[in-house]
């Protein structure tokens, strides 16, 4: 089993230099300790100090140098958009005031399928679209201080 020495964040390091991948939803790749199993076959043992959100797109340093991008699957998502920035953050902070993870994309907020919150925000004037993408929400405020050595701020 190989070991992970370090996280290069998405956008900072060459993605076609990876040797593998691993395809992880966003509920599984808030880590600390897990073995991950590559596409290629290979184990990867991910230990760290404390929890990490890892992106889709960050690299798994491993200890050898090779580098393993993480991959986000697809997961069944509501993009959430409206008439005026003034009326999206209204949206976002009925969202937030359920506690709710979202996610901030090219001007429009995303989250987890949810009827509840369908319907709640379509009776505040939300424009709803269904999709399936990768899931990278928001850290909570505490989250972005990180003590491995990286950081998605």
């Amino acid at each position: 089993m190989k070991r992970v020495s370090d996280i290069k964040p998405a956008g900072r390091w060459n993605m076609a230099s990876a040797s593998d991948f691993i395809v992880l939803d966003a509920a599984d790749r808030h880590r600390r300790r897990v073995v991950l199993v590559g596409e290629h076959g290979a184990t990867y043992l991910l230990d760290l100090p404390k929890p990490a959100q890892l992106r889709d797109g960050d690299g798994l340093v491993i200890e050898d140098g090779s580098l393993v991008r993480v991959t986000g699957k697809p997961e069944a998502l509501i993009e959430i958009s409206t008439t005026s920035a003034q009326a999206l953050a209204r949206l976002a902070w009925h969202i937030g005031n359920r506690h709710t993870d979202m996610q901030l994309v090219n001007g429009k907020l995303r989250i987890r399928r949810d009827h509840v919150l369908e319907d709640m925000l379509r009776g505040l004037g939300a424009i709803l679209e269904f999709i399936e993408a990768p899931f990278d929400p928001e850290p909570g405020a505490y989250d972005h201080v990180h003590s491995f050595g990286h950081g998605h701020g």
